[in-house]
């Protein structure tokens, strides 16, 4: 009987497991509901700023039988607000969100400081890993970062980011330059601490918004950096972006990462057809999931295994208002259709 760990790194080393693993990561895709915060007494928005909160959060979701992983944090506004943005910090009901730019363009991205590791939520983060570290090594802790594309377009509005992309390209490379470097080291700080895999979702970097040219030059370029500096430290990189695939699939297949995760709208049969034998994970309709039936859900987790997806997912993580019963399903799919799949 395999552990989640060793489950896990079989499928990332491309090796047979007994099924495939069902994960979710956090960050943008966050794998708390509501039903599981009121069922152990811990409460958001106090479980973003409290490193124990966080650590014994991520443990419930796993204890419940939800995930086969710890990941944290819950959301994907820590490295905007290191940078200087406002951020509301949401309620049981919805996430944080950036509510004030940092800066009105990427041409004053010097004024931004370099994220604090030593207080902020980014501290909180680091704790937690620790923390879930300390609780052995049977079950793999998924850190996340924001994508650079997500986080420079959570630094400036969001139309002025993508039309300056063209408008003023050079300041656009520095600022995403500096945003990079920022994360790969808050990528290094949560590896140091027990991270076995870090997570990117750049859900603001899709193609369908940038077109392939845009996407290879400012999304593809910078993720890999990140990936490459990731992979220094021998850890596993997972990568998540949204939107639709079909236009940008040979930029997509340039990205290094060890895993691909999409949204539900992009076919896992289609992207196994366009990525030959790139690892995919995914991606169980997050909508589906939050109003939908379990078996409905057992149905389409079992698609996604018979499709070829090797690690099963919520496609962007799950809206907090998801049933227990709903997000359990997909794991109950697993383990009563357990066979040997080829990862």
């Amino acid at each position: 009987m395999l552990t989640p760990k060793e489950r896990l790194n079989k499928v990332l080393n491309q090796e047979k497991v007994d099924r495939p693993p069902c994960i979710c990561p956090g960050g943008m895709m966050n794998m708390v509901i509501a039903e599981i915060m009121e069922d152990v007494g811990i409460t958001f928005p106090e479980a973003h700023m409290n490193a124990h909160m966080m650590a014994d959060l991520a443990t419930a979701v796993y204890e419940k039988g939800c995930f086969e992983n710890f990941g944290v944090p819950f959301c994907m506004t820590i490295e905007a607000e290191e940078f200087g943005a406002k951020v509301d910090m949401g309620t049981n009901i919805y996430e944080p969100h950036v509510v004030e730019y940092a800066i009105h363009s990427v041409k004053e991205w010097k004024v931004l400081s370099p994220i604090n590791y030593h207080q902020g939520r980014a501290k909180v983060v680091i704790d937690a890993i620790k923390l879930l570290k300390s609780k052995g090594e049977q079950v793999p802790i998924i850190g996340n970062i924001t994508g650079p594309i997500s986080t420079a377009s959570s630094i400036v509005e969001p139309v002025v980011f993508y039309k300056e992309l063209r408008k003023n390209s050079k300041e656009a490379h520095e600022l995403l330059e500096f945003v990079t470097e920022q994360l790969i080291a808050y990528a290094q700080k949560q590896i140091e601490a027990g991270a076995d895999v870090i997570a990117i979702s750049d859900p603001s970097g899709t193609g369908e918004i940038l077109g392939p040219k845009l996407f290879k030059e400012f999304a593809v370029k910078y993720i890999n950096k990140i990936i490459r500096a990731i992979q220094k430290e021998k850890t596993a990189t997972i990568i998540h972006i949204c939107g639709q695939m079909k236009k940008v699939y040979p930029e997509v297949n340039l990205i290094t990462s060890d895993v691909l995760s999409f949204d539900s709208m992009v076919s896992i049969e289609e992207a196994r057809n366009n990525l030959g034998n790139r690892l995919l994970m995914g991606n169980v309709s997050t909508f589906a999931i939050e109003f939908g039936e379990p078996k409905k859900i057992a149905e389409l987790t079992r698609k996604c295994v018979r499709d070829s997806s090797n690690i099963i997912s919520p496609a962007c993580g799950l809206g907090m208002k998801s049933s227990l019963k709903n997000v359990k399903s997909m794991m109950n799919a697993l383990i009563k259709g357990e066979e040997v799949i080829d990862a």
